[in-house]
């Protein structure tokens, strides 16, 4: 049974959307519209108490960017608490540094395809290396 969210956590992941990062806004243009191998990706999921920056149901599969304060060891210690309780529900959880979203070219979604795989089992096809992040600067538009 899915666990219940309140609407404070709704609310709270609406505005989230609202007030993406640059790391998030560079990764949600790569992964929304099913630009990722077509698989389908949510930003901002209420799940819990938590809310997952992406998440792919397909595979259970969510992505989280992490700036400067996930280096802190207090933010350490409840990122690993968020996560053994996610994992304990069926999802996988793979963290990326937005400076490797920021910079790192295509590495990012190397690894949202790695991990896919590997969620996937070792006999299934790898993903094609179709899709390229967008340069800096590409692909947003903003509304006046």
């Amino acid at each position: 049974m899915p666990t219940r969210v309140s609407k404070s956590k709704t609310a709270f992941a609406r505005r989230l959307r609202r007030e993406m990062t640059n790391a998030e806004e560079i990764l949600w243009r790569s992964l929304r519209n099913s630009g990722l191998d077509g698989l389908k990706f949510r930003r901002q999921v209420p799940i819990g108490n938590y809310v997952a920056d992406f998440l792919c149901t397909e595979h259970r599969l969510i992505v989280e960017l992490d700036g400067r304060p996930h280096e802190h060891e207090d933010q350490r210690r409840h990122d690993a608490i968020r996560d053994k309780w996610l994992r304990e529900r069926g999802y996988h959880v793979r963290r990326l540094d937005n400076d490797l979203v920021i910079g790192g070219g295509n590495i990012p979604l190397e690894r949202i395809r790695e991990a896919i795989a590997n969620r996937r089992g070792p006999s299934s096809d790898p993903a094609p290396p179709g899709h390229l992040l967008p340069q800096a600067g590409e692909g947003r538009t903003r509304r006046s």
